[in-house]
């Protein structure tokens, strides 16, 4: 295991620290005395000393003979880099082959040097080397600090997880509710322009007056559902009751995409399960735009009962997709449309899931989409 050294404090114009490591006085002062000219030295006269002293201070550089007693170079050096891995060592030879210096590169020497080495020599290694150490010691720390900052994101993101799924909800409800606001505003307008055209008692557009006044009433009561359903999410899950899914399904073709022509309705007459209507009003308004956005001039909406199942088909004349873009669209996330969020198709099959229903998709590029759901039908 790596001991790390203590961390250095390295003031302004601090000269490096410096271990040189010799059993022989005369080469161990010679070289301590050359290097003392601009670095701060210590020696050490035995392997097991110089490690003590590794242990205890961060040096910049350790110049350590390969021939000593007791401990030799090499041995030496191992275990000095499972105490510091970042100092560099440059190991002195005055003996033995190269294959020996070679030898001590492989267990972690930057760098070795025929001994006695040259003055000139000597000095710019040291330079060298010593500079490298701080490089490796500013990278080691980075390193350290990316990996608290880590750690301390990964435990806040613990922490603030249920906001983070606040916020999540939140921007699904601004995703829906887009629609029926525009809708209340589309339809106030409207209204203001009958009202301002009404100068006289006229039947027929006092009852286009009432017509549009009932329909922003329905989509601001949508939107009102949605808020609260938004406000009470954290506290009870939604009531249900027995609907009719073909009622629900006209009410969002009358309500939200203004009575359009481009969908239509085939099969059951009525179709009731338990449910939400609202919660229902959001997976069908967001399947049926999805559709038209996508370019479907037609929209067919299929209901028919198998025993205790109830199966609701949306065929469309649509653009279609790929595999991929098929499968990105269930996951969530992922859209095609310059202001989408890409969350619809991942809120349908949530709110489908509440109702124990499930939801499949089948498209293919210039051949439309197919989005099957199977309620449980209602006793």
């Amino acid at each position: 295991m790596v001991t790390e050294p203590p961390a250095a404090k390295v003031a302004t114009g601090e000269r490096p620290l410096v271990l040189v490591v010799d059993d022989e006085y005369g080469p161990r002062e010679s070289i301590a005395f050359t290097l003392s000219t601009e670095f701060t030295v210590e020696t050490s006269d035995r392997a097991a000393d110089a490690l003590k002293k590794v242990s205890g201070k961060p040096f910049s550089l350790v110049v350590m003979d390969i021939r000593m007693p007791e401990m030799d170079g090499i041995r030496a050096l191992e275990e000095l880099r499972k105490i510091d891995p970042h100092v560099s060592v440059i190991m002195l030879t005055g003996y033995g082959t190269l294959h020996t210096a070679q030898q001590a590169m492989v267990v972690g020497a930057n760098q070795y040097l025929r001994k006695p080495p040259d003055i000139a020599e000597l000095l710019e290694a040291a330079r060298k080397q010593a500079a490298a150490t701080a490089v490796r010691r500013h990278q080691a720390k980075i390193n350290r600090d990316a990996v608290e900052m880590n750690s301390a994101l990964k435990r806040e993101i613990e922490q603030k997880e249920p906001q983070v799924w606040q916020a999540r909800a939140s921007v699904e409800l601004v995703h829906d509710l887009n629609n029926p606001l525009t809708v209340v505003i589309g339809y106030a307008t409207l209204l203001v322009d009958e009202a301002r055209a009404v100068s006289a008692t006229d039947p027929d557009r006092g009852r286009r007056l009432l017509e549009y006044a009932n329909l922003v009433e329905k989509a601001a009561e949508y939107c009102h559902h949605l808020s609260e359903n938004w406000r009470q999410a954290s506290k009870q899950a939604a009531e249900f009751a027995l609907i009719d899914l073909v009622k629900i399904a006209r009410e969002v073709q009358s309500v939200v995409f203004f009575g359009s022509v481009a969908i239509s309705f085939t099969g059951l007459e009525a179709a009731p399960v338990r449910g939400s209507k609202f919660e229902l009003m959001r997976v069908f308004q967001n399947i049926f735009k999805n559709s038209l956005e996508a370019g479907a001039t037609q929209l067919t909406v299929s209901l028919a009962r198998a025993g205790e199942r109830i199966e609701m088909t949306v065929v469309d004349n649509g653009a279609g997709m790929d595999s991929e873009r098929m499968r990105k669209a269930l996951k969530g996330g992922f859209t095609s449309k310059e202001s989408g969020t890409g969350l619809g198709l991942s809120i349908c099959r949530h709110l489908l899931g509440t109702h124990g229903a499930t939801m499949a998709l089948e498209s293919n590029i210039g051949q439309g989409s197919i989005v099957r759901m199977v309620f449980p039908a209602a006793s």
